[in-house]
């Protein structure tokens, strides 16, 4: 089989080339997939690059996020989920590394049904980026209907995920995005209460929107400056959610002014979480299926590639040049 393998961590993409490997084997509960698309996230890229959280041994096949159907089983024991799947199933699947490739081995409990609803490019970019929409907003976030929700990075990945579920949840959203093209393609997507283009002049915006009240959550996978700006309008009694920081640096901030401000900052890490609270993590799991399979979120893919340009595809990624998901096609 055909896969992408990080060879070197590098700055510039020259530690990654196609390979031909042997189409691997799964072992007692494991089930073999045939990949019909990856999706790629902000943090495949930072593997790459030594920068992500997570250091996989060299090489390895980057992707975190895949959906295809299953075309083997491992041996069948029925303690471990095997009775649940059969050769022939539409899956969700994916594991810290492994789906840009044409196949790949997942455990049974990362495989999770495709909703009907949903074609296999919109399966992959469904579960990490609404798990951590629903994780922030929901589980830590507390959100309320009628509350006021900011959006940093609004066209992203996690922030146009957010975005959807706010809809759903019934927040009032404004969103915020580096360019007002990139605000374009969100409101051409998902209904919002405003958008704004940041960093700069977004507090009096905010205040101004909420009679002076301020944001009641923040969703921020962005930091540096949005993170300082969000700081100075976060309502009292609000949720500043840090999610990321694509925007490279890392904020700090004196503990005096969430005192003062009244307001608490809050870290995410939705797959973590679930790792710690599995009842937790399979009620968040389960909840962003049933809005999928009833129609009431859609992820969006802005590009659907060949495995051949997996180049292209990563560099768009890296220059902040993709609406919602960029997702490859192992098989095209």
């Amino acid at each position: 089989m055909r896969a992408l393998e990080v060879r070197a961590l590098s700055d510039d993409l020259s530690g990654l080339a196609l390979a031909d490997r042997p189409i691997p084997r799964p072992g007692a509960g494991e089930v073999l997939v045939r990949i019909e698309a990856t999706a790629l996230g902000f943090p495949d890229l930072l593997m790459t690059q030594g920068l992500y959280q997570a250091k996989p041994s060299l090489p390895f096949v980057p992707g975190m996020e895949s959906a295809g159907v299953i075309v083997e089983l491992g041996e069948s024991h029925a303690d471990r989920g095997h009775a649940d799947w059969q050769v022939g199933d539409r899956v969700i699947c994916g594991g810290l590394t492994g789906g840009v490739a044409h196949y790949g081995v997942f455990p049974v409990g990362a495989v999770q049904r495709l909703p009907d609803a949903l074609s296999f490019a919109q399966g992959a970019a469904l579960r990490v980026a609404y798990l951590t929409a629903w994780a922030s907003l929901v589980r830590l976030g507390r959100a309320q209907p009628g509350e006021w929700l900011v959006v940093q990075g609004a066209a992203g990945g996690v922030g146009l995920a957010a975005v959807d579920l706010a809809r759903e949840l019934g927040l009032r959203t404004i969103a915020v995005a580096s360019q007002a093209d990139k605000l374009d393609a969100v409101r051409g997507l998902y209904p919002i209460e405003a958008g704004l283009v940041g960093p700069t002049g977004i507090r009096r915006a905010v205040l101004d929107m909420t009679d002076g009240r301020g944001a009641d959550l923040v969703f921020d996978p962005v930091g540096g400056d949005v993170f300082d700006e969000a700081c100075r309008y976060t309502a009292f009694g609000g949720r500043l959610l840090v999610v990321g920081f694509a925007g490279g640096r890392i904020p700090t901030v004196a503990a005096n002014i969430p005192l003062i401000k009244g307001f608490s900052i809050i870290g995410v890490r939705a797959g973590e979480y679930g790792r710690r609270f599995p009842d937790h993590g399979r009620e968040h799991l389960a909840a962003i299926h049933a809005l999928a399979e009833a129609g009431r979120i859609r992820p969006h893919v802005q590009a659907a590639v060949p495995l051949s340009q997996w180049r292209e595809a990563y560099a768009a990624m890296r220059d902040r040049r993709v609406i919602g998901r960029t997702v490859i096609l192992p098989h095209a």
